[in-house]
């Protein structure tokens, strides 16, 4: 997701306990005031967000909907955002911009929610680690609690920045500590030391203004936390190196303006980061993880307007990048926008060491025209891992879940979907799948109004994927699988 700006996080009281941990075998909709910093929408009354459960599904015939889990209660208003998901286990710990969710996928066909925890502040980016759950602080609050209120960037008090939780028992998450970072944390990337002593935390965050006395302009750089593992309670702030010393891409009125970045992907095999960093698309050398170096930077002013994420391929050779145009809140699949805008750019890696380079090879969108009142753009994803061909799984908001395969770098294609009719059709409101991941032999899709979706693709091209097993996948830290 993409705001504008920070200076619309703003007003409203929150209602919460710190954390309020709720246990969810049944629930009742929430008489809680739903809050107020949640993205802009159409400003009419929104359809429910538990409404979207009866909207058509539409898939491929090689895609099935296993199991869908709609939100709950304190989390089913449509400002109760669903972000992004990280995997541990039989657990699926699903963020949301008023905290997040944890459910038991232990059979995946019959998911169930063992916790929530409602600790607002927007964006809700999340990433595990043992028994340590990391979660982003996007939105300014009051204080660090889980119990603040909503304040504004200008407030020189308001805090934004990094969560830690204890999540050893899955149905009692407990707070732990906690960290402020510049500009907040739109998102975080899980950067696990080599001595596995620590993990480092890359916070990508952005929106300077010298009127936010925490976020002020340039802002070219990430903040990097180093949380022990054995002292998780003081996390540190390293560092906070300078990316674009000579400033970023400075913007046009069609493409983003750097100022600092969306979301790092980190491939530790080899000591690789790639970068979305607004107007560019950056490969780094992470061989110190204290000291990411910057080897190659890549700008497409044409098509692209805001680079938002990123996943290679197994061996390291490519990256996808995705264009999130419109923030996420616009309908950019439809003719008028065409085949190039609101896509991803296929990448390949061509070189090594600190003579790596990214050389543009093709753009992917879905091939399926979206209604003008469905957001749709590129969004989170992950790689389902086939041993030798590189074949993608993608959220795409209101344009579904789409698997498509990008083995052939010139030549990528779709080989499946899944998809649901309009979630409001009188006007654009937000919805649609956030992330979709392959996790363990299943898809699991995290809906900004829609819950959780579980699905599965049964496909000569896929099938092998069945066989691979985590037991622990952030998608932003990406492992390896087979032979390489």
């Amino acid at each position: 997701m993409n705001p504008s700006s920070k200076s619309r996080r703003a007003a409203g009281v929150l209602i919460g306990i710190a954390p309020l941990v709720l246990g969810m075998a049944l629930a009742t909709p929430s008489a809680a005031t739903p809050p107020s910093d949640g993205p802009e929408v159409a400003a009419n009354q929104p359809v429910s967000a538990q409404a979207s459960a009866s909207r058509d599904v539409i898939s491929s015939d090689n895609i099935e909907q296993v199991a869908h889990l709609p939100k709950q209660a304190p989390f089913d208003t449509v400002d109760a955002v669903g972000t992004d998901i990280a995997f541990q286990g039989d657990h699926a710990f699903v963020g949301n911009y008023d905290g997040f969710v944890v459910y038991d996928i232990k059979h995946p066909k019959k998911p169930r929610i063992v916790s929530q925890v409602l600790c607002p502040g927007g964006q809700g980016d999340v990433s595990i680690s043992g028994d340590l759950l990391f979660v982003s602080t996007d939105y300014p609050r009051s204080n660090d609690t889980c119990t603040s209120e909503a304040t504004d960037s200008a407030d020189p008090n308001g805090w934004e920045g990094m969560k830690v939780f204890d999540v050893s028992d899955p149905a009692k998450p407990r707070y732990v500590s906690s960290i402020p970072t510049a500009c907040g944390s739109h998102t975080h990337t899980l950067v696990p030391d080599k001595a596995g002593e620590s993990v480092y935390l890359y916070i990508s965050s952005y929106g300077p203004s010298e009127k936010f006395p925490k976020c002020q302009p340039p802002h070219d750089k990430i903040s990097i936390v180093e949380v022990p593992l054995a002292d998780p309670a003081n996390p540190v702030l390293v560092d906070a190196p300078v990316l674009f010393p000579d400033g970023g891409n400075p913007g046009t009125p069609t493409v983003s303006q750097t100022s600092g970045c969306h979301d790092i992907t980190v491939f530790p095999e080899k000591d690789l980061a790639a970068g979305a960093c607004m107007g560019d698309g950056v490969l780094f050398d992470i061989s110190d993880r204290t000291a990411p170096r910057v080897i190659n930077q890549v700008r497409d002013d044409e098509n692209f307007a805001f680079w938002h994420s990123a996943t290679f391929n197994n061996d390291g050779s490519k990256v996808v990048f995705t264009d999130e145009l419109g923030g996420g809140a616009a309908a950019t699949c439809n003719a008028e926008t065409g085949p190039q805008r609101g896509a991803n750019g296929v990448y390949d890696i061509v070189g090594s060491g600190a003579d790596a380079k990214l050389e543009f090879r093709s753009y992917y969108k879905i091939p399926r025209h979206q209604a003008d009142t469905e957001n749709c753009v590129a969004h989170n994803g992950s790689l389902i891992p086939v041993e030798g061909r590189d074949i993608m799984v993608q959220a795409w908001y209101q344009g579904g879940v789409s698997v498509w395969d990008f083995t052939d770098s010139d030549n990528p294609h779709e080989i499946g979907f899944f998809d649901r009719t309009t979630f409001d059709e009188g006007s654009l409101q937000l919805a649609g799948s956030w992330s979709a991941y392959y996790y363990n032999g299943y898809i699991y899709s995290s809906g900004i109004q829609e819950g959780l979706d579980v699905l599965d693709i049964r496909d000569h091209r896929t099938n092998p994927a069945k066989k691979v097993r985590f037991e622990e996948f952030n998608p932003q830290t990406q492992p390896v699988y087979g032979r390489r």
